[in-house]
């Protein structure tokens, strides 16, 4: 039996992207699901404890910061990667308090992303 894949979940809000992102990672062979924004993941009522988070931080109702702090209220500590059009030192900062690991602009060079979704994965928890 294979072992189960960690979940990869994906919150983009522009429907384009998050297409990309989805095919480009399960050729990959990750598992992945989608959501167009933050409300949308957090009524998930399956969402996964653990995997990885990669989430867009310019999205309607709250930002992807936001949405990581209230992820990690409710006690889930996946890795998470923020992906951002423009990144700046007080987004750094803020992203290093929530412990994100890894903020990425766009456009997304290569394999920037899935190498960054390795990497967290295999960092101890």
């Amino acid at each position: 039996m294979l072992p189960k894949l960690p979940v990869i979940c994906v919150v983009e809000d522009d429907a384009a992207v998050r297409t990309a992102l989805k095919f480009a990672l399960e050729m990959e062979g990750l598992d992945v699901r989608v959501y167009d924004g933050p409300v949308s993941l957090l009524n998930d009522p399956n969402l996964p404890p653990s995997g990885c988070l990669v989430v867009d931080y310019r999205m309607p109702v709250m930002d992807g910061l936001e949405l990581i702090s209230v992820l990690r209220s409710r006690g889930i500590d996946a890795p998470a990667i923020l992906i951002t059009g423009r990144a700046n030192e007080e987004l750094r900062a803020r992203a290093q308090r929530l412990d994100v690991q890894y903020l990425l602009e766009k456009p997304l060079s290569d394999n920037a992303l899935l190498d960054s979704i390795r990497s967290a994965l295999a960092r101890p928890r």
